[in-house]
Order: C-alpha cells, then sequence, then structure tokens
C-alpha cells in the first residue's frame, strides 16, 4: 500500500493522501499489464517462486497499486507480487486504484525499487537519466526529490559513458560501480573493454585496478618528460571528489591551466552550479 513506501512517497506525490475510506479492488489479473516505466529489467526468478508458495499459502498481504488504462491497468508498484500471483494461479489480484501521470509512474516506480535496493548501478543510472529527460529537471533537483546526492546521481549517469560490452558486464554483476568508475579515469579510451576483461578474468578488485589504471596513465604522461607534482595530484582528487567528473591540472613555467571534463550541457550545468555555491 502506499503508506508502506516511506518518506520519498510524500516528496514526490505531496498532495496524495492515503485516505482510509480508499478501497481494495479485485481486479482481473489478465487485465493487468507491468509498468512501462520500471527502471528493473530482471527480476529474480528463485524470488518470485518463494513469493508465489507465500501467497498460495497466505494469500497477497499487501494490495498492489495501480493505474486505470485503455487497456485494463498499468501497475505502478507490486509487480512481483502480480507475478507471483499470476504462477500462482489467481485469478484477480487486490489493489489500490490511482490517478497517476506518467511522471508520477517514473518517479514512483524508482522510488520503490531504491528502497529495496533492487536495482542494479546500470538500471538506476539508466532510470535518473530518464527522469531527467522526461520531467527536465537538473541533477540537483533530482537529487533532492529522490533524496540522494547529486554526487551520487552524477557518478552513476557516467557510467552510461562506457563502452557498451562495459555496462553489460557491470549490469550482470560481473563488475562493480566501482570498478566502473575506476574504469572512467584511463586516458586511453580503446583500453577500456581490455581493462575490463583483465578484471573479471583476474578477479581483481577496486584499489587494484586503481593502481594499475594510476600506472597506465603515468606511462603515458611519462612520454612528456613532465613528473607529476603530487600536490598537484592531491589537489585533482579533491576537485575530482567535489565535481564527481574527471579533472586534470596542466602547471607551465608560466602559467597553467585546470581541465574539467563534462558530458554533455546538464553535466555542464551541474558543474557550474557547484561553484556558483562556492
Amino acid at each position: 500500500m502506499a503508506r508502506g513506501l516511506g518518506k520519498g512517497f510524500e516528496a514526490i506525490f505531496p498532495e496524495e493522501k492515503v485516505r482510509d475510506e480508499d478501497q481494495v479492488h479485485d481486479i482481473p489479473v489478465n487485465q493487468c499489464r507491468p509498468n512501462p516505466y520500471q527502471p528493473r529489467v530482471d527480476f529474480d526468478d528463485d524470488a518470485i517462486q518463494e513469493l508465489k508458495v507465500s501467497i498460495q499459502e497466505h494469500g497477497v498481504l499487501q494490495p498492489i497499486i495501480v493505474r486505470k488504462s485503455i487497456k485494463g491497468y498499468e501497475i505502478v508498484v507490486g509487480e512481483r507480487r502480480f507475478r507471483a500471483s499470476k504462477l500462482a494461479g489467481h485469478k484477480t489480484v487486490p489493489a489500490l486504484v490511482r490517478e497517476w501521470t506518467d511522471e508520477q509512474m517514473m518517479e514512483l516506480a524508482l522510488l520503490e525499487n531504491l528502497q529495496r535496493e533492487d536495482l542494479t548501478p546500470i538500471e538506476e543510472a539508466k532510470a535518473y537519466q530518464s527522469l531527467q529527460n522526461e520531467l527536465g529537471v537538473t541533477q540537483d533537483k533530482l537529487s533532492k526529490r529522490l533524496g540522494k546526492s547529486r554526487s551520487h546521481i552524477a557518478n552513476l549517469i557516467r557510467l552510461l559513458s562506457l563502452p557498451s560490452e562495459v555496462i553489460q558486464q557491470i549490469n550482470t554483476g560481473k563488475l562493480s560501480m566501482g570498478h566502473g568508475r575506476a574504469l572512467l579515469g584511463l586516458k586511453k579510451p580503446e583500453a577500456v573493454l581490455e581493462m575490463a576483461n583483465r578484471i573479471e578474468r583476474e578477479q581483481l578488485n577496486v584499489r587494484q585496478v586503481e593502481r594499475l589504471i594510476q600506472e597506465m596513465n603515468q606511462k603515458k604522461a611519462k612520454k612528456k618528460d613532465n613528473p607529476r607534482d603530487l600536490f598537484l595530484e592531491e589537489r585533482e582528487n579533491s576537485l575530482k571528489e567535489q565535481l564527481g567528473t574527471s579533472v586534470k591540472i596542466h602547471k607551465g613555467k608560466r602559467k597553467g591551466k585546470i581541465e574539467i571534463e563534462f558530458m554533455n550541457d546538464e553535466d555542464l550545468e551541474r558543474i557550474l552550479d557547484l561553484f556558483d555555491k562556492e
């Protein structure tokens, strides 16, 4: 029920109140279809089977939430319960019917999965990116609406700039989010996939990968015969953490420059906003 979704629910739907007189309807299973904005791609078959057994024994203890559509009902919250009920052979499923917009459905589907920590880093990143595109909001506004830090959202979305093969490795759990972030720091883009495969093959942890990448980047820098200043490296790392993106400080004999990487106009706006608040 909507009451069980926690504080994030009220943040997204401040005008929505769950009333005692709200009625639970028995909705025909064959009239329900999944939320088209569900960020979760894969559902654990074993977990669905366990839920099916529980439903066969005790019934559906918590109603799903649906939205009326032209062809029946769209599931807003509770797709696992719906799938398990269907497997259990139930003809109907208890549901609360709500009138919500597409934007609200997108946000609530993401919020529900985030609260259960069910999404992979890539599914979460794609959901944030979709919400940004659909709602036309900045990462700062999105972070406030969902209760996630802006740097967390920015770092996840940056993973989507990795090669598709690497994205798939992260999505299937062969590589972690930490591995992905480390790979983003590789100065030779053509070496990213090779390094990703090495991580999987040799079961390297994040710290090992970071050291390897640092060595590779230093070898490339040595071609300029310009040894890196440890102080500058510390400042670079500090700026990377603050800005959530790659930063390079170049120091010459008379002057220097700072390079700050951004992916698109939205990412540039996010970084400029950070400077405005300093």
